[in-house]
């Protein structure tokens, strides 16, 4: 809630126009392979340096040991300044907050407004993605929060314009959350407006095929994309890999449609984005998430075809899916729809060395040695 009663004025508007065309046009600036973390690093400089944007938006950066040149410590001015006040502008918020109970008073601060990025993905940290088991569930209950988790740069350039867009022209309340990772990622096909609704499509198998549809969000999209070569080159099977940057924002539409598609009767229906994506056939989906299972789990209801996910927790507690698990499962949910003899997911526990990691009862051949 806007506790600050911050007012949208049509400088607000403009401001976020020029913010929006100065990343625009530094679309590929950053470099190909650049991670999320440096884009946002490239993306606050090149807004300072354009003389049409500097000085029509506020910046924040609270890293104790990382704080970027012409940034404020904290957003507590804002409270105070009359003029701020009545005259809202695009607020950037570089952070490193690893618990709930640290954004929640960030974001009280904030009055809920803005973009919040969070840089705790390149902190050492026992918890997967950096957060604290509670932060990811505080983030998708959050109603007032749009949390997303960009695979690469070209996904945060066109989270942040659309996050620009619909917070500081259309009004619309709240505030939008990345976590920002500092890994080179291979460069993506990114689809920026399906970006912004939670997800796009990387890649297209043969329909001749058996065939299995992978989604990943954020840095384990890398090993989403390495799990399909997998089941490529050891199994035949061909996969059809999206990028979900955002898991909730896709479960959020989805509960929306299906509200309004309930109270409506026979006047005109809404589609969601994830039915317009993934409903169009009945193969298997499975989401991958470094985050708790629960994350992509958010999908399951709303959709038609055989569903699975994994997280973080699925296997032991904070062990990231790598390619051999995101693999096995994939053929598990095969298996299970009568395209793969249940003996190749032995030998698949065997190939990949994840027998010893599975009790010898929960083996599909019963313990046996492939």
């Amino acid at each position: 809630m806007d506790t600050m009663l911050l007012k949208r004025t049509r400088h607000t508007e403009h401001a976020a126009q020029a913010c929006i065309r100065c990343i625009e046009d530094t679309r590929g600036d950053a470099g190909e392979h650049d991670s999320p973390l440096l884009t946002v690093s490239a993306l606050i400089r090149d807004l300072h340096q354009d003389a049409t944007v500097d000085g029509q938006f506020w910046f924040v950066d609270d890293r104790a040991e990382q704080q970027q040149r012409n940034a404020a410590i904290g957003a507590w001015p804002l409270w105070i300044s009359e003029r701020a006040r009545n005259d809202e502008r695009p607020l950037f918020y570089l952070t490193q907050s690893p618990t709930s109970r640290h954004l929640s008073m960030l974001t009280a601060q904030t009055a809920e407004r803005g973009i919040i990025l969070n840089d705790i993905e390149s902190s050492p940290s026992r918890w997967a993605k950096g957060a604290h088991p509670w932060l990811p569930l505080w983030l998708a209950s959050n109603r007032q929060c749009m949390p997303f988790d960009p695979a690469c740069g070209e996904e945060v350039k066109a989270i942040v314009a659309g996050a620009l867009h619909d917070l500081y022209m259309k009004g619309e309340p709240g505030f939008c959350y990345l976590t920002l990772h500092g890994e080179p990622i291979e460069a993506l096909r990114c689809d920026r407006t399906q970006a912004y609704l939670g997800m796009y499509r990387l890649s297209e198998p043969k329909a001749s095929q058996p065939q299995i549809r992978l989604l990943g969000a954020g840095l384990v999209l890398r090993e989403v994309r390495a799990a399909a070569q997998l089941l490529k080159d050891d199994w035949g099977v061909d996969s059809e890999v999206w990028s979900c940057p955002s898991y909730t924002r896709l479960a959020r539409d989805s509960a929306d449609a299906q509200r309004w598609n309930a109270s409506l009767g026979s006047c005109a229906r809404r589609t969601s984005h994830l039915h317009a994506c993934l409903n169009r056939s009945r193969q298997p989906v499975l989401a991958v998430t470094a985050y708790a299972e629960f994350v992509a789990a958010q999908l399951g209801p709303y959709l038609d075809a055989p569903f699975s996910a994994i997280g973080a927790d699925t296997f032991a507690p904070n062990q990231c899916p790598d390619r051999r698990w995101i693999a096995y499962r994939a053929l598990d949910a095969l298996a299970r729809q009568g395209q793969l003899a249940g003996a190749d997911l032995a030998r698949a526990l065997d190939r990949y060395g994840l027998g010893e990691l599975v009790p010898r009862q929960a083996r599909p051949d019963g313990g046996a040695c492939a």
